[in-house]
């Protein structure tokens, strides 16, 4: 990669946050760490990322309005791919909506991810 591309994951489970992390620097990215959507917002203003991956259950803030920021706020068209765990279509079909791209249900496993980060970046 000859540059770095950035990424923004917005998680609050902290063992998957990692598991993901882990994943995602052996491939070469810088990646920006938020805990809550709040945080995250901050990181995407602050950063200018290139991928956004955000939960859409977080506290402050959650993967919706983060979302709704991005799409409505900043006006960034900034790849979105979003993870929930399962039984929430209602809530996948709204971040749709608002402007997400792609969607995985949690627990994921880490290789489709990477797949689909990089499918994203292309």
């Amino acid at each position: 990669m000859s540059k770095e591309k950035k990424i923004v994951i917005a998680e609050d489970n902290s063992v998957f946050l990692l598991l993901i992390k882990l994943k995602l620097e052996k491939e070469g990215y810088e990646l920006f760490v938020a805990e809550d959507g709040k945080k995250a917002i901050e990181l995407i203003e602050t950063h200018q990322p290139d991928l956004i991956l955000t939960d859409i259950m977080m506290d402050y803030l959650s993967g919706l309005e983060v979302i709704s920021h991005v799409r409505n706020v900043l006006k960034m068209n900034v790849p979105i791919l979003v993870f929930s765990a399962s039984g929430q279509e209602e809530m996948v079909t709204q971040a749709f909506n608002l402007g997400a791209n792609d969607f995985m249900v949690k627990p994921l496993m880490p290789n489709e991810l990477v797949i689909r980060v990089k499918r994203m970046l292309m």
